[in-house]
């Protein structure tokens, strides 16, 4: 069952399209333009029917909150990111205490060290939960290219990690072990008055419902859900839209004040598109755009976003 599925994903990206001229840049990864199209009669599309924020994926406001964007397979800027947060020691150890951390996904792909990576996120957020803190790594939209099975943004070091193409394949394919962590991860966050996801929360997704979004994922990361979920990996996904993180009209902040209001939030954060002059916000404070290209890849400055008190304030490396 398990490699049906694997075939039927990896023909469907098999054809994926261009890149889009506005939101896609040529140098980031692109969406898959041929999934299947959704079912409009399982959308819920009345106003009436948006659900409030899942109440698993809520935590209450700490007394300090770090926001750290885009990693992509570098484990030096991971650690390094992780420090200048106050998350961890020297020894790579957790140090945070009551800290909340939420890392808003694109861990993996363009570097070498996905592997090392992921484990080391793993360690901590069980080190975190344990001193009363708590790390929380979203999916982004190259963790889930990986469970489809498309490698276009893995190194050959980090295809090695995995003992090559086909170790990594298996240990990504939904129910796989790496897929399963995945599952864990949540798609948003809401920490405080504060909304945390990859690339964007559209009012069609608050409509649609974004528990029901959740479940169909880990539902299909853990071999449960045989097609991928299209709401989630189409081109307006949580993961892929960059409506607030590229260049948005007045149209698209009132799209994110709608949002906001109807999931009783004062800000979204987002990472997905890099910000070459590093983090900043748009739509009059709204949106906090946090992904720096901090990566060897992208090699763009190292900072974090601090939360404390209700007020958002970057730290960088001095």
């Amino acid at each position: 069952m398990r490699r049906r599925t694997l075939s039927f994903v990896l023909a469907l990206w098999a054809l994926v399209a261009c890149e889009r001229s506005r939101s896609e840049p040529s140098s980031r990864a692109t969406a898959p333009s041929t999934l299947p199209a959704p079912d409009p009669a399982s959308a819920e599309s009345t106003p009436g029917a948006a659900t409030p924020f899942p109440e698993a994926l809520t935590w209450a406001a700490p007394r300090t909150l770090v926001a750290i964007g885009d990693l992509h397979g570098d484990l030096e800027a991971t650690r390094r990111a992780l420090r200048l947060a106050g998350a961890i020691d020297a020894q790579d150890r957790w140090r945070g205490g009551s800290l909340v951390v939420v890392q808003t996904g694109d861990a993996i792909d363009r570097g070498d060290d996905d592997r090392a990576v992921l484990e080391l996120i793993e360690r901590l957020r069980d080190e975190a939960k344990a001193a009363g803190g708590q790390l929380i790594a979203l999916s982004g939209n190259h963790e889930l290219m990986n469970a489809l099975g498309d490698f276009r943004y893995v190194s050959p070091a980090s295809l090695e990690a995995f003992s090559g193409e086909a170790g990594r394949r298996e240990a990504f394919a939904p129910g796989g072990r790496f897929a399963a962590l995945i599952a864990r991860r949540p798609l948003f966050a809401k920490v405080g008055d504060t909304l945390f996801v990859h690339g964007g929360i559209l009012p069609r997704h608050v409509t649609y419902g974004l528990a029901r979004m959740q479940a169909e994922l880990q539902a299909w990361l853990s071999g449960q859900l045989r097609e991928p979920p299209v709401r989630v990996l189409g081109e307006d996904g949580p993961v892929w839209t960059r409506l607030y993180s590229a260049a948005p009209t007045a149209s698209d902040c009132a799209a994110l004040g709608e949002v906001l209001t109807a999931l009783g939030a004062s800000r979204m954060v987002v990472g997905h598109t890099v910000q070459p002059q590093g983090i900043n916000a748009a739509c009059d404070g709204r949106v906090y755009r946090i992904d720096t290209g901090l990566s060897r890849h992208y090699g763009g400055p190292l900072q974090v976003l601090a939360i404390e008190g209700g007020t958002a304030k970057v730290r960088a490396e001095p």
